[in-house]
């Protein structure tokens, strides 16, 4: 089973929580931006580019089998592939209607948004908002499939 929304900033949490210092936090982010499967090329597209970002951010989004919402993601900098890994850590596989009424607290409690500069943490806040977007329009499909 799918491990909720809630579950998974968890253990996020507690996995920031084992780190001693800011530039543990930094390495350790961008060790998980380094284990991000590539997006492919066909995707590093204008259309599914963030806007916001001082980085460049790709960002696509399809539903499975069950409805759930599956992201993909990439970046030019390493740092931000973290950042991005993060999210689709805890979004992906998610339903469109969990998504749309999540607080993402994990962001808070890891102290991310003291560690990056204003312009990044601007960005993350576009990438966030991007997906609930996705969360949004795909909802809206799965609703009218059923009248």
């Amino acid at each position: 089973m799918t491990k909720s929304i809630q579950e998974l900033q968890d253990e996020i949490v507690d996995e920031f929580s084992l780190l001693e210092n800011r530039d543990d936090v930094y390495e350790y982010i961008i060790e998980i931006g380094k284990k991000l499967p590539d997006l492919s090329e066909e995707h590093k597209t204008n259309e599914n580019l963030i806007k916001g970002c001082q980085s460049k951010v790709w960002l696509v989004a399809h539903l499975d089998e069950e409805n759930n919402l599956v992201f993909e993601g990439d970046s030019d900098a390493l740092i931000v592939r973290g950042l991005v890994s993060l999210l689709i850590r805890v979004l992906s596989g998610q339903s469109p209607e969990a998504i749309l009424h999540c607080e993402l607290y994990f962001i808070e409690k890891i102290g991310m948004r003291q560690i990056i500069s204003s312009s990044r943490s601007n960005g993350l806040t576009s990438m966030i908002k991007q997906m609930k977007l996705y969360a949004l329009a795909f909802q809206t499909k799965i609703e009218r499939a059923k009248i």
